[in-house]
């Protein structure tokens, strides 16, 4: 066990080396066109497109398809890694070494002698030493726990995020009742702004987000990610109105002449046939 041991490491690391290999020489000056031609800021696209086929990838529960996109992500960390390097900042070395350090800090219960035995009390624990951290790098005491969660996240990721992060410290209702009152009273506030003549439109717009915070809230109280449940009911619209496209074109019809009712009762159809599986 351990000879295979020693030489899955050794596979590992030779493959890892050679990944960084091939990234330099498409970078070097006669290397890729394209490759040399891209800034931290022109990856940015890729990066993210890369995150989310990893994410389709898990919900299809397609392990060779997790293998190639986990890869595809991996190649993009590689490439940040040694424009900063070509830039004198930094190499994929210092970013390994940073998460070595990073996840032994934030494990004491496993590197050290800290006894943290649910997984309670390692979130807890974990957002103390993440804080800890956060006032250390800016030198000063008291910041803000909501500091450190990107702007750039999709607004339901980021306010399920910022909702957690407060609950940690007490900041949450006490129970799920509480919420529903919380969404009904958001859902109101906006029905009756929209019955006033020549209502704000910012109002419109401040209202309606605080609609989706209180429903982000009942989510995390479900247990359910918002971000995903969405993803899904999307991928559901597709299908439904997929099948209505197609049974219209089985008729001779085209989606404009037809009347809402009867695209309802194809969504019907559908739904039904999704439902009977």
């Amino acid at each position: 066990m351990g000879k295979n041991n020693h030489q899955s490491k050794e596979r590992i690391a030779e493959q890892f080396v050679k990944l960084v290999e091939i990234m330099r020489r498409l970078l070097a000056p006669e290397g890729c066109p394209w490759d040399k031609q891209q800034t931290h800021k022109s990856l940015k696209p890729y990066l993210i497109e890369e995150a989310y086929e990893v994410i389709e990838s898990i919900d299809a529960e397609n392990s060779e398809e997790l293998k190639e996109e986990l890869g595809d992500l991996l190649l993009q960390i590689v490439f940040h890694s040694e424009l900063a390097h070509k830039e004198g900042k930094f190499d994929i070395g210092d970013v390994l070494e940073s998460i070595c350090q990073k996840m032994i800090h934030r494990h004491p219960h496993v590197f050290g002698k800290e006894r943290w035995d649910t997984p309670e009390e390692v979130l807890r624990n974990w957002e103390c030493l993440k804080q800890s951290e956060r006032e250390q790098k800016q030198g000063e005491e008291h910041v803000s726990i909501l500091e450190g969660i990107p702007r750039s996240l999709p607004s339901l990721i980021r306010a399920h995020r910022l909702q957690d992060r407060a609950a940690r410290v007490g900041f949450d209702w006490n129970h799920i009742e509480e919420v529903y009152a919380k969404v009904t009273e958001e859902l109101e506030e906006l029905r009756r702004l929209m019955k006033q003549k020549n209502a704000n439109p910012d109002r419109i717009e401040d209202e309606f987000g605080d609609l989706l915070f209180a429903l982000v809230n009942l989510a995390r109280f479900l247990k359910i990610h918002p971000e995903e449940a969405l993803q899904h009911t999307n991928e559901k619209f597709i299908r439904r109105f997929s099948f209505i496209e197609e049974q219209a074109r089985n008729r001779g019809k085209d989606l404009s002449s037809m009347t809402l009712e009867e695209m309802d009762a194809l969504w019907e159809q559908a739904k039904s046939k999704e439902q009977n599986k």
